[in-house]
């Protein structure tokens, strides 16, 4: 941490970032790989059906991936994960951090528009730089797509479909990660705020300050971006059946109504909220070690 320490503020906020997503990323996959497979239904209805009985729920699905690919076979897409989502976080804190210095403030002083505004800005940022990664992380997760190695993806996907194929879903991928970020971050800093600073302080109860703050700001900011993330495995799942948000919209909702915007809900819902939680935890923890506060 002594060498660290004498880094670039804003590449101490990239290694802190990258650090906690990589636990947070290899912990919380399957729940991914389940929402995942929610949100294929016709992939969904060969892995949750029992006695010849359609159930797709969550707990089915689990119990039917590790019948037909063992317990590894819920860490399906993990090379992928950490490839987008090791250096998104990365990237994500890094740029925030980049960002809030340039406005002169820290985190504690951003209002909720500040927060919301830096948020989306940064997850921006991070997103549209590995969209093709996540474009092969949806297909890895799906069991539809038989790849090899992420590289051998990667060639795959820009000779059948070219450059289109590996931003598709972009704009779904931005509506879901740009809000959920800004409004995480929103209900993350007032949350913090309203809590007492010599609880914050405290060395003991700090760690577990952060992680409540944390789960109670990703609850809402899921359930609010979940119809985004429909569309976004709709459209780099089927691109051809599927060009545009608003083709995935119509399929989603002739087929689904309401309720098919939220398939994969509580798996989704509980993976970022935990992730974004124990993200936050461990950062605030290791930015506080290496003075990056």
């Amino acid at each position: 941490m002594d060498i660290v320490a004498n880094y670039h503020p804003v590449l101490k906020a990239f290694l802190a970032g990258s650090f906690s997503g990589t636990f947070s990323t290899i912990l919380f996959q399957p729940l991914d790989l389940v929402k995942t497979r929610l949100q294929n239904p016709s992939q969904n209805v060969v892995a949750a059906t029992v006695d010849g009985r359609i159930q797709p729920g969550m707990m089915t699905t689990f119990v039917n991936i590790i019948r037909q690919e063992q317990i590894v076979g819920l860490w399906r897409g993990m090379v992928p994960s950490i490839a987008r989502c090791v250096p998104g976080v990365g990237l994500y804190f890094s740029s925030l951090h980049w960002l809030k210095t340039k406005l002169g403030k820290n985190r504690q002083d951003l209002t909720a528009i500040e927060a919301v505004t830096l948020g989306v800005v940064a997850r921006t940022m991070s997103g549209v730089a590995l969209i093709p990664i996540t474009v092969i992380k949806t297909r890895y997760e799906s069991g539809v797509y038989k790849y090899n190695s992420l590289s051998g993806a990667l060639k795959a996907i820009y000779k059948a479909e070219g450059i289109r194929g590996l931003a598709c879903g972009l704009g779904p991928t931005l509506a879901r990660d740009a809000p959920f970020s800004g409004l995480y971050l929103m209900f993350y800093t007032q949350t913090k705020q309203s809590v007492p600073k010599e609880w914050l302080q405290s060395p003991t109860a700090a760690s577990g300050i952060h992680f409540m703050c944390g789960v109670a700001a990703g609850i809402a900011a899921s359930l609010v971006t979940n119809p985004a993330d429909v569309l976004k495995t709709k459209m780099q799942l089927y691109p051809e059946k599927f060009p545009n948000a608003m083709s995935a919209a119509i399929y989603v909702h002739q087929n689904y109504g309401v309720r098919g915007y939220f398939k994969g809900a509580v798996p989704r819902m509980l993976r970022r909220t935990l992730m974004a939680a124990m993200a936050w935890t461990v950062f605030e923890e290791i930015t506080r070690s290496i003075g990056l506060k």
